[in-house]
């Protein structure tokens, strides 16, 4: 399919498109996030009332989709046949979760709406007065929201499930810090973004009151959020981190949008464990000489003023110029990377918990997609070796890429394709994969550079072997501990694994024990996008041909984020 000779949209991407309108409309803060305009200045239900709403939506989509297969009016096509596959897939997930009651119980230090809410506010614009009004709407309406959240919280705990107390505590102090009076949401509504664009006319004058009064209002539920943690929800909150084999079983379909054998699995991330480790051993030699270890490489790299940023500033610029540096030496050569995918803004985050992230683009490009470095208030410099790769990964060919380019593909997929649609293990994956792919290609020749790589491999590989090994209960290596893997013998081993500082690896191991399922996604999603090329790979060599790897991963970002199941269907 060229541009040249569009695709008539079908039956089923009028469907598809239909949904992520009704989906918008009971989800605003999801609209934001994938960049749908017109509902910035509206709020989500997060009530039970609300899940359900939107539980209602998906029945009724997925009875759409069978009545248009039925009626033969789908699939037309392949784009048709992936669509029908991905969108069964996945809100038949969702609904499988919520008649589990997971949404409802939603609580951790990262995912959750504890943060959401706030996180929200990163990516919204502020470049109008009307944006700013927006932002007030949606300020003074964070206490309804809060409201639904914690009547959906204990509507959870009466059903037996909550969070354990690790979470819970993390979340109470989160929620205080929100309403705390150096809070997010009062610097937000007093900084120089908003007088740059607010006047003091009394109509601008107004819309100022409103912000302060929405950011009083946002810290105030906050404080209510905190207490009722903190009272009613932390007496009931478990002591155990793992969630079991049942529950851990639906999680990782959720992140992976695929069924993978969870033994297996994890006897596999033990295997390549050892093999990244024995690799970096490699290439610590290379750096430090034959008898160097991993650990005399990294100190001889940490000594290094050449590897060294000072400040975030620095931080900034050299994740914007090697970003910009990946952009034009691939363009072209191994990836089709044109227009509006061209761009992408490095920023500092506000918030200081250590996570790199990445936002996509809105969907008419005038949000740029954005890599986010939320840099710890203790971490003042910075290693390059350590974080080359993490450009990669965030930007191209990593998520930017893979994002940006579903974004932009207007002819082919529909708009639940190119926004909504969004699977942990393909996304994850991928951005791991194209890791591996740029020292494949030359870019971390450098030993330093690529023992990072290899640093960040060898995190997601433990963190396989971790996840799977705290939540099932497994048992755990003598090496390690002996006995069954718990939260107290998942820090030395994380600590061993993980060179970051320590707050990093607290936070980190925080997060995988709230959010089951999802850590282990980037190296299994690897695992299946290698898989899948090397099975295009020997599909090729029986027909006598070479797999021509430019060719196969345009095809493959071509279909957007899909389950890992659908994927490797739609290329085999």
């Amino acid at each position: 399919m060229t541009q040249d000779t569009p695709r008539t949209p079908s039956a089923l991407d009028a469907v598809a498109d239909a949904y992520v309108t009704r989906s918008a409309g009971i989800n605003p803060l999801m609209a934001t996030a994938i960049g749908v305009a017109g509902y910035d200045h509206l709020m989500t239900d997060l009530s039970p009332a609300g899940h359900e709403a939107q539980a209602a939506v998906d029945r009724e989509v997925l009875r759409e989709l069978d009545k248009l297969e039925h009626a033969g009016d789908a699939p037309v096509d392949d784009v048709d046949r992936v669509t029908l596959a991905a969108m069964r897939e996945r809100i038949g997930l969702q609904l499988e979760l919520h008649e589990s009651g997971e949404p409802l119980a939603s609580l951790n230090n990262i995912a959750s709406p504890v943060q959401e809410l706030r996180d929200v506010f990163d990516i919204m614009p502020t470049g109008s007065v009307e944006a700013w009004e927006n932002v007030a709407a949606r300020l003074n309406a964070i206490p309804e929201a809060i409201e639904g959240y914690t009547a959906s919280l204990a509507e959870a705990a009466r059903r037996g499930n909550v969070a354990a107390i690790r979470q819970v505590r993390e979340a109470i102090s989160q929620a205080h810090e929100l309403a705390a009076s150096d809070s997010f949401f009062r610097l937000l509504v007093t900084g120089e973004q908003v007088d740059a664009v607010l006047d003091d006319s009394a109509a601008c004058s107004l819309v100022r009151a409103e912000l302060e009064r929405g950011a009083e209002a946002a810290c105030a539920a906050y404080g209510g959020l905190a207490y009722f943690l903190d009272t009613e929800l932390a007496p009931q909150a478990p002591q155990k981190d793992a969630v079991g084999r049942e529950r851990y079983a639906l999680f990782s379909r959720q992140f992976l949008g695929a069924t993978v054998d969870l033994d297996e699995t994890y006897e596999w991330g033990l295997e390549e464990l050892a093999r990244i480790v024995a690799e970096q051993e490699a290439v610590a030699r290379q750096i430090a000489g034959p008898d160097a270890t991993v650990e005399d490489a990294v100190r001889a790299l940490d000594a290094d003023p050449a590897r060294k940023l000072a400040g975030t500033d620095a931080l900034r610029a050299w994740m914007q110029e090697t970003a910009d540096e990946a952009i034009a030496g691939l363009a072209g050569v191994h990836f089709d990377i044109e227009g509006p995918v061209r761009t992408i803004e490095c920023l500092i985050a506000p918030t200081h918990t250590g996570g790199i992230y990445y936002t996509p683009p809105s969907d008419d490009f005038s949000r740029p997609g954005r890599m986010w470095w939320s840099v710890p208030a203790d971490i003042t410099e910075f290693s390059t070796w350590r974080e080359k790769t993490t450009v990669y990964h965030e930007g191209v060919p990593g998520h930017h890429l893979q994002c940006a380019a579903a974004v932009v593909a207007r002819d082919t997929l529909n708009a639940w394709r190119r926004l909504m649609c969004w699977v942990s293990g393909h996304g994850e994956g991928w951005a791991l994969y194209a890791e591996r792919l740029m020292a494949d290609l030359g870019y971390l020749d450098d030993p330093g550079d690529r023992l990072g790589m290899l640093d960040a491999q060898r995190m997601r590989a433990a963190r396989v072997v971790l996840d799977i090994g705290v939540h099932l209960e497994k048992p755990c290596p003598e090496e390690w501990g002996g006995g069954t893997w718990d939260a107290e013998k998942a820090w030395p081993f994380l600590d061993a694994n993980v060179n970051m500082p320590e707050s990093f690896k607290r936070f980190e191991l925080t997060r995988y024990l709230g959010w089951p399922g999802q850590a282990p996604s980037y190296k299994v999603g690897q695992r299946l996008w290698e898989q899948t090329r090397d099975a295009a790979r020997a599909a090729a060599a029986e027909r006598g041909e070479e797999l021509d790897l430019k060719a196969f991963h345009a095809r493959a970002l071509g279909l957007g984020s899909v389950g890992l199941d659908v994927l490797r269907d739609a290329l085999a």
